[in-house]
């Protein structure tokens, strides 16, 4: 069993290195447009749609039926909702902006672009925590994949990091534009995937001894109930904003179909 989890978890290295790749695309560039930057939004918020609803409330429901699975949806809505109305916003106020606020005239602009930015970083860190949730079981898929064969698991973990690399750009770009650091964008999006090879070790390790299947499919169903408002009510508000609403729901389906073309290719 041990060779074969360090074979799944090597395959499961490769999906997480594809998401630096894409955020590689995003840092040897300039900084983008806040166009370019609101149809990223719409397209990570199709991402985040489509795993919330078509991969892990759609699986809550198929596992533990459809009224417990919707408890479990709306308790993850309902319990975010309360914690985000507790999170300050986070703050990023470089030495240089404080500097710059004695002139007068620039500090409405200054301010303008801080909240911009803060709404930017955020919204990242919600494509990046989703990201990494939806990898992480595909690095369990990996490692079942292993064990029925190598070439099952090369296969799949190609595939995977294929469709890793634009994930890697959606969560670059936007930490890119309010940082202004490529290290911090390349951190962050190569820390998303390498979610997989977390699944990996879970699954090998800790989760025949842990939750119970009727537990975590809850737990992930909750998962998708704050994935689902986090992303209706931080990320579309953002992409319309900067990409108008017409642009932005191209977008958002885009990425709901790209989405669903990586999921299909699972099974």
């Amino acid at each position: 069993m041990d060779s074969q989890v360090a074979v799944a978890l090597a395959l499961s290295l490769v999906g997480g290195v594809s998401t630096s790749i894409g955020a590689l695309f995003v840092i040897v560039n300039k900084a983008p447009s806040l166009k370019m930057l609101g149809l990223l939004q719409g397209f990570a918020a199709g991402l985040m749609l489509s795993i919330s609803f078509f991969d892990l409330a759609h699986n809550a429901l198929n596992s533990l039926g459809f009224l417990k699975g919707n408890l479990w949806f709306f308790a993850g809505v309902i319990f975010f909702a309360v914690v985000a109305s507790f999170i300050p916003e986070p703050t990023l106020t470089p030495t240089s902006d404080v500097k710059g606020r004695k002139k007068n005239g620039d500090e409405g602009g200054k301010d303008i672009m801080k909240k911009h930015r803060r709404q930017v970083l955020f919204s990242g860190i919600v494509t990046a925590v989703g990201i990494s949730l939806h990898n992480f079981p595909e690095g369990m898929a990996v490692f079942l994949g292993s064990l029925k064969g190598l070439r099952v698991g090369i296969n799949l973990a190609l595939a995977i990091a294929l469709h890793n690399i634009p994930e890697g750009v959606a969560v670059a770009l936007p930490v890119y534009f309010a940082t202004q650091s490529k290290w911090q964008a390349f951190k962050l999006a190569s820390l998303s995937g390498f979610a997989e090879p977390l699944g990996v070790i879970i699954v090998a390790y800790l989760f025949p001894s842990s939750l119970s299947p009727e537990i975590l499919e809850g737990l992930l169903g909750s998962v998708g109930g704050v994935m689902a408002f986090l992303t209706l009510h931080e990320m579309l508000p953002l992409a319309f904003d900067y990409a108008g609403q017409k642009q932005s729901v191209k977008a958002v389906f885009l990425g709901m179909a790209f989405m669903s073309a990586r999921s299909e290719s699972h099974f």
